[in-house]
């Protein structure tokens, strides 16, 4: 007989296995990234709400951009007493790549982090055309 998922699991059990009460069976998608084309390039918002500028970084290794993050959050609560009722602790970090080609460099990319959301603008370069070698003929 078929049983939902929901009445086989315990609930209860969740609140204490996730962090900061995230229930781990929900899909969290990190970065979320919007890309738009325009002629000339592309412009990437990629969404960190609750990171730091300091806590992300963006490298170009062999025509792949790579966005990482990394983020550290607790959360304390005390009675009058100064009894811990509750501390729950979270760390993780988060990266994505994106080629972009090889003929793109670091100068190229101009990057703002304003309000939780990275904004990357990558122009577009067409690979140059292979030098044409001649053998000289005696």
């Amino acid at each position: 007989m078929f049983v939902p998922e929901v009445f086989r699991r315990n609930g209860f059990d969740d609140l204490f296995d996730a962090p900061l009460g995230i229930l781990p069976h929900a899909q969290v998608p990190a970065m979320k990234t919007d890309v738009k084309e325009s002629e000339t390039g592309y412009e990437l918002a990629i969404d960190l709400p609750g990171i730091r500028k300091e806590d992300v970084k963006a490298q170009l290794h062999d025509g792949y951009l790579t966005v990482s993050a990394v983020t550290s959050q607790s959360s304390d609560e005390q009675d009058e007493n100064e009894k811990y009722l509750r501390r729950e602790r979270f760390s993780g970090s988060y990266s994505r790549s994106f080629y972009v080609g090889k003929e793109v460099s670091e100068e190229d990319i101009a990057a703002r982090f304003t309000d939780g959301v990275l904004r990357l603008s990558i122009p577009k370069k067409q690979p140059a055309a292979p030098e044409q070698k001649y053998i000289a003929i005696e």
